[in-house]
């Protein structure tokens, strides 16, 4: 059965009108009768931005723009990678290497051509955050790191705008509207996540991977939650986590709730303005910054090491500490693998020669940074890891072999 009112009034004041041509549009919308001319025209008024233009943006943006979401502001920096096209079906083959704001654009012009798009082709950071958000009635966040999704919270928070956070990863997703500005009792995203992950815990799904489809389940769920906090039906999941296990196609409910020591909106908060989000979330472990100190070495570097391994001029162990499947793309000729894990469980040292250097490398430097200070502390002094790992080898050496 449906709910025409919600506990959280309608964030927009409707438009003056629709015009015939929009009428004709979203009368699918208009027959409903939650939504109804009041709330198209909440729609109509609404300025919305969404963060990045990728896996969750692209669902996000597509439907955002059908619904009839007057102005979309795309804060987006990045371009157009065929990687990119598994999942973030806003953009085609013709876009590859074009900026993705201006794809999205694009594709939002033929959905909808009565959607103002406002183009933020900037990475955000402290200098712009506040700024970029200013004017905005809603945000839709589709940011794949946790640095950005903290300072997004934060920014947020102190300008006082509701947003809607969604998260994937392989299989699984998560979903909550973040909103303390609507209610006392309502939590932010420190309330569920009082702290980022240790460095490396979480693999990205750069490293991990992600099912294409599950972008569009959580991004619809995401516009879903936007429009009933935009038009004021519905009951929005604030204070409340969304999670949905897509191989056994379970969603969860949870509640979520404020946390009264929470450091950004509790009693006696502690985050009273933007911090150093970077060093508050760590890109690696201070004992892997430590350990990679001096200890790190370029493709090029390897490339002559393996050239004179060959010519047995010198002997060490390539261990690539990557996952199976990511070894079957590409490789980089001649390493072992043993996955990240061998080394975190301790199982890893046993199938390490203890009278060879130990080189080790994974996709891009991180896991690597990370195993390098677990093989140091077990007294591989002189072992080093691979800056840029197999990204840099293919980007460098050989441009042969795939990327992901």
């Amino acid at each position: 059965m449906s709910q025409s009112s919600s506990r959280l009034a309608a964030l927009v004041e409707p438009a003056a009108e629709l015009t015939t041509d929009e009428v004709r549009r979203y009368s699918r919308h208009l027959i409903i009768p939650d939504v109804g001319m009041s709330g198209q025209k909440r729609m109509k008024n609404a300025k919305v931005l969404v963060i990045g233009a990728g896996g969750l943006g692209s669902p996000a943006l597509l439907y955002l723009a059908a619904a009839g979401v007057g102005t979309l502001g795309i804060a987006e920096f990045d371009t157009v990678d065929e990687s990119n096209l598994q999942r973030q079906v806003i953009h085609g083959v013709s876009d590859i290497d074009k900026p993705k704001g201006q794809s999205a654009k694009e594709s939002i012009a033929e959905i909808n051509p009565y959607v103002e798009v406002v183009l933020h082709e900037e990475r955000l950071d402290n200098d712009n955050v506040m700024s970029v958000f200013e004017g905005y009635d809603l945000i839709v966040d589709g940011t794949d790191n946790f640095a950005t999704r903290y300072m997004v919270n934060d920014a947020a928070y102190f300008l006082k705008i509701p947003y809607v956070w969604g998260s994937i990863y392989r299989f699984d997703g998560q979903a909550s509207v973040f909103a303390p500005s609507l209610g006392d009792d309502l939590p932010c995203y420190r309330c569920l996540y009082p702290e980022p992950p240790p460095p490396g815990m979480v693999p990205s799904c750069a490293e991990g991977g992600v099912l294409g489809v599950l972008c569009a389940s959580i991004g619809s769920i995401q516009v879903n939650e936007a429009i009933k906090l935009i038009t004021g039906i519905g009951d929005p999941i604030a204070g409340k986590l969304m999670i949905y296990d897509a191989l056994e196609m379970e969603y969860r409910k949870l509640k979520v709730r404020k946390d009264p020591n929470c450091a950004l909106c509790g009693e006696n908060a502690t985050v009273t303005g933007l911090i150093d989000y970077d060093a508050f979330c760590g890109a690696v472990s201070d004992e892997a910054a430590e350990a990679a100190a001096g200890s790190t070495i370029s493709v090029v570097t390897l490339e002559k090491m393996l050239e004179e391994r060959e010519a047995g001029e010198r002997d060490f162990v390539l261990v690539d500490v990557r996952e199976p499947n990511e070894a079957e793309i590409n490789h980089i000729p001649g390493a072992v693998l043993i996955p990240k894990g061998e080394f975190l469980n301790g199982n890893a040292l046993s199938q390490l020669p203890s009278d060879k250097q130990v080189v080790m490398h994974c996709k891009s430097g991180v896991r690597s940074a990370e195993t390098l200070a677990i093989v140091k502390g077990a007294g591989y002094a002189d072992a080093v890891h691979v800056g840029g790992g197999v990204v840099a080898w293919v980007s460098q050496i050989d441009p042969s072999q795939p990327t992901y």
